[in-house]
């Protein structure tokens, strides 16, 4: 008799703990998407969702609320565009769809130094160490200049501006060689002096590329203005 009560005890105890566990995970699940956008204001989300349903992302309403609709046409656009994949409007994200979100410096500082070294891994692992200097650099060189997008990530993801982002590679970690190369260009070295292009002359097919005007040839790339 005792052990059928114990046991009876158990399943009710069980149970109890089962059903509190169901309803923490109820309500917690719904913040997820409201955490994804917690650095975004309302009208950033309208940003985004518009633009994402100018370019066939999103189908839901621009209603400034960044719910599963938006959070999943978030996921396909990184997807589509060699971004991390999770959902979340942060800093490469935002400058992929065109507009830049406000971080603490340091906090921006480590981002640009971590994604221009990854850019340099992925574009130029191949290359010698002054090779990949000058491969941040026309990173930098571009940023600076009023042609292109004015902060890193949304030069490295302009659309079609780099093979590695196309390709996926960008999504590699970079190696101590290339984190030192990004820093080393901007802490100011510039090997290209100034470029603002580069290409492999053995694999390019652009004929526009080929009527820049050529500074300095690195190893296996040509650094033109």
């Amino acid at each position: 008799m005792k052990k059928r009560i114990f046991a009876l005890i158990s399943a009710f105890v069980f149970l109890i703990a089962g059903f509190g566990i169901t309803t923490i995970s109820f309500l917690t699940y719904p913040c997820e998407s409201v955490s994804a956008a917690t650095s975004l204001s309302t009208s950033e989300i309208r940003l985004v969702q518009r633009r994402l349903k100018n370019w066939g992302y999103y189908t839901g309403s621009v209603d400034g609320i960044y719910g599963s609709l938006t959070r999943s046409a978030v996921r396909k656009f990184q997807q589509n565009n060699g971004l991390q994949v999770d959902g979340i409007v942060g800093p490469q994200t935002a400058a992929a769809i065109g507009f830049s979100i406000k971080s603490d410096s340091a906090s921006t500082s480590n981002n640009d130094l971590y994604l221009l070294a990854k850019c340099v891994y992925a574009e130029a692992r191949g290359e010698s160490y002054v090779g990949q200097v000058a491969v941040a650099a026309v990173i930098l060189n571009r940023v600076e200049s009023e042609k292109f997008p004015n902060t890193i990530a949304g030069v490295i993801y302009q659309p079609y501006a780099f093979t590695a982002v196309s390709d996926g590679q960008i999504n590699l970690e970079p190696d101590q060689t290339a984190y030192n190369a990004a820093r080393d260009a901007l802490n100011g070295w510039d090997p290209t002096y100034g470029s603002l292009y580069y290409y492999n002359p053995a694999t390019a097919t652009s004929s526009w590329i080929w009527s820049r005007q050529t500074v300095v040839t690195i190893g296996k790339h040509v650094f033109a203005i």
